[in-house]
């Protein structure tokens, strides 16, 4: 028997009684919370990682990788799995997959397990991420949507800016293993509230078959694009680039020809909207995400500031973008998303050029200035650009719609820092940034944010072209 939840208007809903707002949103927040947290603190953790199991550099960098990969291989799948099977059950299946993987990889007694453990957290992350923006976009209605959109996107943030200080404080407490100890407490928190108050269920579909075929070609597509890309412009990365992009054209003809698909590709070609909200966040993490990196690094070297001076410095960006957020989530709920997330991508631009400009005798206000512009610019352009993805779509897509733009994000990210590899390697080489090398490090870095702002500014055109999504409803 399926009913409508009163809250959840034009849904299906499997019989179980009526949902707390309140509770999809806090539990909501906490998913989007665990896994910047986890990322960001563990970075912190890698030096007490490296010397506990003597790793090498490329043992370490799988700690991230390894995760990355596995969340964004899942992504995908797992909206769909959720719209089939029920996004609750998809929830607590996430949650419970992140917070066992956690507990492990905190007791991991070798490398080896250690990341492995790392991917199935990894896998977790990749359930309870969609589903739980596809549950917060099923309970709350297109009028008060935006607002909780953007407290989940500011739980994002604030797990990214949290994790370098409170990381920090819980290894120094408690050693490294307090990381993954104390975030698996969260887990079982937040499994706590979706058994305990969450009794609704949200199924979509009746269609129970999995397109397993096709979700191994978009994984496959993944790791070359992801691999290649990051050893660019080697031959072998060129080599699995191309592979990469070879899967992904077969991926998405099976998507084209399957009557019902995994992922829905025709959604890119009939929803303007939703095409367009997508590649307008797939433009502008490209345009952002290295700007921590090449800024941590301008502090150190050029600034000759400590690693936690330089972190006081960089908390101004994630710290204005958690406060910006909700307000402009709730705002999109009255004003059209184009017009605030455009507004956004404008100040980002700003930004970004005034970071081209960088020297060895640039102030750290000017620093700090340029920060806050894409903190507020990025704040503006995070919720509504959710709100607009979400809103274009029927709830039958919910999974699928929040598992897009979460992969959005990753390639962003992915591409962002190819960019930065690129050129690092043309003007840096492989050897180590030192006084010698200190003026083709910035000139790295001014080429870089000059490559980021023209990203950024071309994503514009994209988010002023994604058409109207209230038709007509402000204020």
């Amino acid at each position: 028997m399926t009913l409508c939840d009163e809250e959840t208007p034009g849904r299906n809903v499997v019989e179980g009684g009526a949902v707390s707002k309140r509770v999809v949103l806090v539990v909501s927040a906490i998913t989007a919370f665990l896994s910047p947290f986890m990322i960001s603190a563990v970075n912190i953790a890698l030096p007490a990682i490296q010397e506990e199991f003597s790793a090498g550099a490329i043992l370490l960098s799988w700690v991230a990788a390894a995760n990355l990969l596995a969340t964004a291989i899942f992504l995908v799948p797992a909206g769909k799995v959720g719209d089939m099977y029920g996004r609750k059950r998809v929830l607590a299946l996430g949650l419970g997959l992140f917070t066992l993987a956690t507990i492990g990889a905190g007791a991991a007694p070798s490398m080896a397990l250690f990341l492995a453990l790392r991917a199935l957290q990894g896998v977790g992350g990749a359930f309870m991420l969609t589903s739980g923006m596809a549950i917060l976009s099923s309970v709350f209605p297109p009028g008060e949507r935006g607002k909780a959109l953007g407290i989940n996107v500011a739980a994002v943030y604030t797990g990214a800016s949290a994790g370098p200080f409170l990381g920090g404080w819980l290894v120094h407490q408690l050693g490294w293993r307090g990381i993954f100890l104390s975030n698996a407490a969260v887990g079982v928190f937040a499994l706590l509230l979706v058994f305990r108050f969450i009794r609704a269920e949200w199924v979509e579909t009746q269609n129970r078959r999995i397109d397993v075929r096709g979700g191994f070609i978009y994984g496959c597509a993944l790791v070359c694009l992801m691999l290649g890309t990051s050893r660019l412009p080697s031959w072998n990365g060129t080599l699995l680039t191309l592979t990469g992009a070879v899967f992904l054209v077969l991926f998405v003809r099976r998507m084209r020809a399957a009557e019902d698909p995994l992922f829905d590709v025709r959604l890119f070609e009939a929803n303007r909207v939703f095409a367009f909200s997508n590649l307008a966040a797939l433009v502008n993490y490209a345009a952002t995400f290295s700007v921590a990196f090449l800024l941590s690094l301008y502090l150190q070297y050029i600034k000759g500031m400590s690693s936690g001076e330089a972190g006081l410095i960089l908390v101004v960006q994630p710290v204005l973008q958690a406060i910006c957020s909700p307000l402009s989530g709730r705002l999109s709920d009255r004003v059209e998303p184009r017009v605030l997330a455009s507004s956004g991508m404008g100040l980002t631009v700003l930004g970004l050029g005034l970071l081209i400009f960088l020297d060895r005798n640039t102030s750290l206000t000017y620093v700090s200035a340029s920060l806050a512009l894409l903190g507020v610019g990025f704040g503006l352009f995070s919720s509504p650009n959710m709100n607009a993805i979400m809103g274009s779509v029927e709830s039958r897509h919910y999974g699928i719609a929040s598992g897009s733009v979460a992969t959005m994000r990753l390639l962003g990210q992915m591409l962002s820092m190819t960019v930065t590899a690129m050129t690092f390697a043309m003007l840096l080489g492989h050897g180590d940034i030192d006084p010698s090398r200190y003026d083709a490090f910035l000139r790295s870095v001014r080429i870089c944010f000059s490559a980021s702002a023209f990203f950024c500014f071309v994503g514009i055109w994209f988010s002023l072209s994604r058409g109207t999504l209230h038709h007509g409803r402000l204020g």
